[in-house]
């Protein structure tokens, strides 16, 4: 009897439960139907931007002396002064002494040339009384075999000295070569700069005995610098005349600005190309353009505006600097972020209703994180810089406004 009234309960129960959970389901309201959304990818993009002007063209390199020279007695002798300017990072002006030789002993051998010269004067002069006289009695010998009827013939040249003569002057002119070649060495005993210059170091002191063409200092110009910038055929290829341009032709530069940094500030040198090397650098596969800088050891220009104290420094030889060159100038031409470039030199734009078109495009530099191109673009026109790693021509991308067609 217990068992048959245990289970009718359990019964109810179950029969309760399952009644109740029908009836909470029943009255539970139907969830709101949402169309699945779109699987359509996410694309950043940026602006196409029309570039006018020139398109620049950057490298680097290190200042080096347009010109360099060792400094060098051409005769031997004691040092007897010295320039106070003749020390390293001094300045030396055009034309200026930078060191004597003791020069007594070069005075005495033009004395001593001087001598003979003179005595090989008299020694000529001699020798054309003589010359005069032997022609003198020759003269009168002849008179007296024509009236005597007979023929006196033509004089020897040993009977009127010529050969004498010939060699009294010969004996001048060696005589004065030798006093030629004594003044200029008595001349060189005072050694001046060609142009003005740096020294980069010396070795010299007063008392000091020098030889013909022993190095004593190594000076630089001071008028231009030279920077070597090594291009890409790429970046050689936007320089206008790079290959008409020829060392010292005032009448055609591409102009250039050189840039260097000192503690935490940029100054900027202006420059000009002035000539290419003819041959490629083996190792990189880059060509050469040398850049010339005048009055580099004048204050540079800060590359920004500062009202923080400060002398500008000049352009130091040795110094590794930045370059911007003044490249073509393109009827036409865009400027993209780098990003929009894509393998095989393609920019993927997006149109207004929101497909993709993929566009060839030809690369003029890039710089940075901007390119220069010439394509079938627009000015504003939107180009993807990211999200999306394949497309294909006429797919469907959301932009950075969200919107979806």
């Amino acid at each position: 009897m217990r068992k048959l009234t245990s289970f009718l309960i359990a019964t109810v129960i179950l029969v309760g439960s399952g009644a109740l959970a029908y009836y909470l389901v029943s009255m539970a309201p139907e969830p709101e139907r949402r169309e699945p959304p779109p699987q359509i990818p996410f694309a950043q993009t940026a602006r196409v931007v029309a570039g006018s002007g020139a398109i620049p063209v950057y490298g680097a390199g290190t200042v080096r002396p347009s010109a360099e020279i060792d400094i060098a007695p051409l005769v031997s002798g004691n040092v007897v002064w010295m320039n106070p300017g003749f020390q390293s990072g001094g300045r030396i002006r055009a034309g200026q002494a930078i060191f004597r030789i003791e020069k007594e002993d070069y005075l005495h051998r033009v004395r001593e040339v001087e001598a003979e010269l003179e005595a090989r004067r008299v020694a000529l002069f001699v020798a054309r009384e003589e010359a005069a006289f032997a022609r003198s009695e020759f003269e009168q010998y002849s008179r007296r075999q024509l009236e005597a009827g007979e023929s006196a013939g033509e004089p020897g040249p040993l009977a009127l000295k010529e050969p004498q003569m010939k060699a009294a002057q010969a004996a001048i002119d060696r005589v004065e070569s030798q006093l030629a070649d004594a003044r200029l060495a008595l001349s060189r005993t005072e050694v001046r700069a060609p142009f003005d210059g740096y020294v980069r170091h010396e070795s010299l002191d007063v008392g000091q005995f020098v030889t013909t063409g022993q190095a004593v200092g190594r000076l630089f110009a001071a008028d231009a610098v030279e920077v070597v910038v090594s291009l890409s055929d790429a970046n050689a290829a936007l320089i206008p005349g790079l290959w008409k341009l020829r060392a010292g032709d005032s009448g055609r530069r591409v102009a250039a600005r050189v840039i260097g940094r000192y503690s935490d500030k940029s100054y900027v040198w202006k420059g000009y190309v002035d000539r290419a090397e003819v041959s490629i650098d083996e190792q990189s596969r880059t060509i050469d353009a040398i850049l010339r800088v005048p009055n580099p050891f004048s204050a540079g220009t800060p590359a920004e505006e500062t009202d923080e104290p400060g002398a500008s420094p000049p352009l130091l030889v040795g110094k590794f600097v930045e370059v911007a060159i003044q490249g073509l100038a393109p009827e036409s031409y865009l400027r993209v972020p780098r990003a929009a470039l894509h393998p095989g030199n393609e920019v993927w734009t997006v149109s207004e209703d929101k497909r993709v078109n993929v566009v060839p495009v030809r690369v003029l530099q890039r710089v940075n994180d901007e390119a220069y191109i010439i394509g079938a673009l627009e000015d504003g026109q939107l180009a993807i810089t990211g999200g999306i790693q394949h497309v294909t021509e006429g797919m469907l991308v959301q932009t950075g406004d969200g919107s979806a067609p």
